[in-house]
């Protein structure tokens, strides 16, 4: 008789448990992640600092691929002489390779630079999301592009943004 009064009172502690944590609410916000850095300050500025940086590089390929078309005209001209054309063919295929190592070097370049300063500013605005989630009481946080609906209320993109400059102000 103890024993069945005893898996009642365990049945009845477990059913009231499992109702108490079905009834809690769930805080959900979400957030456009990749909106979220680019809209950065800090990521702003890189943008610009990348620009000029890579300048010259990319003048250097646009004149090249200007020498090309220039190339290109002179080999359509009447009257060549086998050995003109030789000449322009070689030049052609000379630049050619340049242009091609030119532009897979600055590719290379700016897409590691580029992944740097994102692997950054994605770190920190992890902390800033989990600091703003904890002050605001929220259970998770999830990528608005990964979710097939939200209410907009819920969505904290433009927060995210404004907490993450606060704590990582650009300095100029």
């Amino acid at each position: 008789m103890l024993l069945k009064v005893r898996t009642a009172v365990i049945a009845a502690a477990m059913f009231l448990a499992t109702v108490a944590t079905a009834s809690a609410q769930v805080k959900i916000a979400v957030i456009n992640w990749q909106k979220s850095i680019v809209d950065t300050q800090e990521i702003q500025a890189a943008q610009k600092v990348m620009e000029a940086k890579f300048k010259p590089r990319q003048d250097a390929i646009e004149a090249l691929q200007k020498d090309l078309q220039t190339i290109q005209q002179q080999g359509r001209a009447p009257n060549l002489s086998p050995d003109r054309e030789a000449q322009l063919q070689a030049d052609f295929t000379h630049k050619q390779k340049e242009l091609q190592r030119l532009t897979e070097d600055l590719q290379a370049d700016v897409d590691r630079e580029r992944q740097d300063i994102l692997g950054k500013v994605g770190k920190q605005m992890q902390d800033v999301v989990r600091k703003m989630a904890e002050e605001r009481g929220y259970d998770v946080v999830l990528d608005l592009t990964n979710t097939v609906f939200a209410k907009s209320a819920l969505e904290v993109t433009a927060d995210a943004t404004a907490a993450y400059n606060k704590a990582y102000p650009v300095t100029k």
